[in-house]
């Protein structure tokens, strides 16, 4: 009859309490219906604002083939904008 002891995983050696927990200002988030955007709500179901945030988008021209080895040409152009 063969018997086990239980070991320790060696990664529990390595754990640290986590950092300081910060409480949420809201309790749930749902999809707005009419916007598609997403709304935060509290526990009583107000909504919660929670800021404005930028957008940003960028562009980028595939590399064409323009030399006689058929690789990718490494000049290209790339693009940014911001709000």
């Amino acid at each position: 009859m063969t018997t086990s002891t239980a070991v320790r995983p060696w990664g529990v050696g390595r754990l640290q309490p986590y950092p300081v927990v910060h409480e949420q200002p809201f309790a749930t988030v749902a999809i707005d219906p009419d916007t598609q955007l997403g709304v935060f709500l509290d526990g009583d179901g107000l909504v919660v604002e929670m800021g404005k945030h930028g957008t940003s988008k960028g562009t980028e021209t595939n590399p064409q083939s323009t030399n006689s080895d058929s690789r990718n040409d490494s000049d290209h152009d790339q693009d940014s904008e911001q709000d």
